[in-house]
């Protein structure tokens, strides 16, 4: 069998399994061709190239056991394969943090909120920083910015320090602990927060794969905006005069816009549309 046709056949049973996909890919067949791929220890941009490989029945049945383990612990591919890919760039995983895949991604690599920074910009903070995906990201797009990377969950920051080394960052991205803006050392030009904001009936009824991700990282309370709202009363402090604050908040826009009706923000466009993450500036939450 060759690798082509192994993916299609892993596809399908992923398919029939019933799985959920979100963390890195999106169907079935981009799942396959993922782990199939990181089993054969192959770019996982390189099909095209080795579609029509002939594989071992050594390799074959290694791309199946990957597949079964998949199928048997619905924990999300980059769980098993401990890395991640966000806007190119590999980050190491695993299950203390949840998987990267922050939209917020997509606005520091296309240059989106750089109209937004004052040209004298240096100070960053990444909070909920996690994996440290958005903290290594903002300081590989902005060079003359020092980052802070800031999470509650200790073992969240273990796994954000492994990329912070990994892509050679350490000398400006400082890794702190503290709960909420309550352990930032401001002022800030930039915060950059994908927060805990699922709300919680969503939460009761995410997929397997979403229940294997730190339920700290996730829940944001009834309506999703508990962090938010303590997060919005601190920002102010936190930030310097020209500062502002890019904020993810998922498919929860109604949920905000509830609980803050007189704040004026700009929504900002992405993949998924212009209702996923936002932007605010000092003087507004002011």
């Amino acid at each position: 069998m060759n690798l082509i046709s192994c993916i299609e056949s892993e596809a399908a049973r992923l398919t029939q399994a019933g799985l959920f996909f979100g963390h890195g890919t999106t169907n079935a067949f981009d799942e396959a061709a993922w782990l199939a791929l990181w089993r054969l220890q192959l770019p996982l941009d390189a099909l095209d190239e080795h579609a029509e490989r002939e594989l071992s029945d050594a390799e074959h049945a290694a791309i199946a056991a990957l597949v079964d383990e998949r199928i048997a612990t619905r924990k999300p591919a980059a769980y098993l394969t401990g890395e991640a890919w966000l806007q190119g760039v590999p980050f190491t995983i695993d299950e203390r943090a949840i998987v990267p895949r922050s939209f917020i991604a997509e606005l520091i690599a296309d240059a989106s909120i750089d109209p937004w920074l004052h040209p004298d910009s240096r100070r960053v903070l990444d909070l909920c920083t996690g994996n440290g995906s958005l903290a290594v990201l903002a300081a590989m797009a902005w060079p003359d910015v020092e980052v802070d990377a800031l999470d509650i969950d200790t073992h969240a920051l273990a796994v954000a320090k492994l990329n912070v080394e990994r892509h050679n960052l350490a000398l400006r991205v400082r890794l702190l602990q503290g709960d909420g803006l309550a352990g930032a050392d401001g002022p800030y030009d930039l915060i950059l927060c994908n927060p805990p904001y699922v709300n919680s009936a969503s939460m009761a009824a995410l997929p397997a794969e979403y229940r294997a991700e730190p339920e700290l990282a996730l829940a944001g309370g009834a309506d999703g905006m508990d962090f938010i709202r303590a997060l919005l009363r601190a920002a102010p402090a936190a930030l310097n005069d020209q500062g502002v604050l890019v904020l993810e908040i998922g498919n929860e826009r109604e949920h905000f816009e509830a609980a803050f009706p007189a704040l004026e923000v700009v929504w900002m466009e992405t993949s998924s549309g212009a209702d996923q993450v936002l932007l605010v500036t000092k003087e507004n939450l002011l």
